[in-house]
């Protein structure tokens, strides 16, 4: 009787869930003892997070098509704070799913791809006709070229380091090129350069130059306290004049890789016709090319030696 009745529990049940508007997500996880499980849900904390960062990028197109372009830009920044977080307190929390590895990535598209480009187009890019809204499209599409190379490569990349400009950066680089200039007169000359700049953060998205993820900092280790310092110093430029130091800023980083990159090509040039240095019998330094001749000699010798 009772296993009539629990198999009739769970047929409604059954039916129930088949009559809700909206499925319920399930996906498979890997759980403690390393075997596959079926979990049903998702983890709010840092899906709300991401919430946030998509809510902040959506607002920031909207307000930038109402023209207040100061508010777009703040709040392309405030996306970049939450998106920021919700990954860490993800792992913190260990509540990791693929779910929220997707919807991160979607909601980056939005706050760091669509936002800043509209938000761009808006301000400065409009006047400059099929070349402005050339140069957003453009920005936007290696946005999204970014993310998904990023999400194919997330397993096999050192975690350490990016590959191109990461896609916040250069969000942060276009909503603070607005916001410094929020308030001026755009005109030709201001358009051709908000469309160089555009063009450049996003071609260097789809670049192979390495930039420095800050992933290995152990927030819950111990720092030297001069670390402290500099932070408090960082917070302190940063209220003089926020635009322009947050300008400032990304674009020191993005300056990075490529200096980076230059420095590594020429200490690979310079090892690599860098002479080899040999010593003689005498303890003299002999010069790769009397190295081989000397070498040669040798040879020459030991073959006289063999027909003898």
């Amino acid at each position: 009787m009772s296993e009539k009745k629990g198999a009739r529990t769970e047929s409604l049940r059954t039916e129930e869930e088949i009559r809700l508007p909206v499925d319920e997500h399930v996906e498979e996880e890997v759980s403690a003892s390393g075997k596959k499980v079926r979990a049903k849900g998702v983890y709010l904390l840092p899906n709300l997070i991401t919430t946030g960062a998509l809510f902040s990028g959506f607002y920031a197109i909207v307000a930038g098509m109402g023209g207040n372009f100061e508010a777009s830009a703040i709040a392309i920044f405030a996306a970049m704070i939450l998106d920021g977080l919700d990954g860490r307190v993800a792992r913190l929390t260990d509540t990791q799913s693929a779910f929220g590895v997707q919807f991160d990535s979607l909601s980056d598209m939005v706050s760091f791809g669509l936002a800043p480009a509209l938000v761009v187009f808006s301000w400065g890019l409009g006047p400059l006709g099929k070349l402005g809204w050339a140069a957003a499209f453009l920005y936007a599409a290696c946005a999204a070229l970014r993310l998904a190379r990023f999400n194919t490569q997330v397993d096999t990349v050192d975690k350490g380091v990016f590959i191109g400009l990461a896609s916040p950066t250069a969000a942060a680089i276009v909503a603070s090129m607005v916001w410094a200039g929020h308030d001026a007169e755009v005109g030709t000359g201001l358009g051709i350069v908000a469309a160089l700049v555009t063009v450049a953060a996003g071609l260097l998205m789809v670049s192979n130059f390495r930039y420095t993820s800050f992933k290995k900092l152990d927030f819950k280790g111990r720092v030297p306290f001069v670390m402290m310092l500099a932070i408090i110093l960082v917070f302190s430029l940063v209220t003089i004049d926020p635009p322009r130091v947050l300008l400032v800023i990304a674009i020191l980083y993005t300056f990075s890789g490529p200096a980076m990159w230059a420095w590594a090509a020429l200490r690979g040039r310079q090892q690599a016709v860098a002479p080899v240095d040999v010593t003689d019998e005498t303890g003299g330094p002999v010069s790769k090319d009397e190295s081989v001749l000397d070498d040669t000699v040798a040879q020459s010798s030991d073959e006289k030696t063999d027909r003898k």
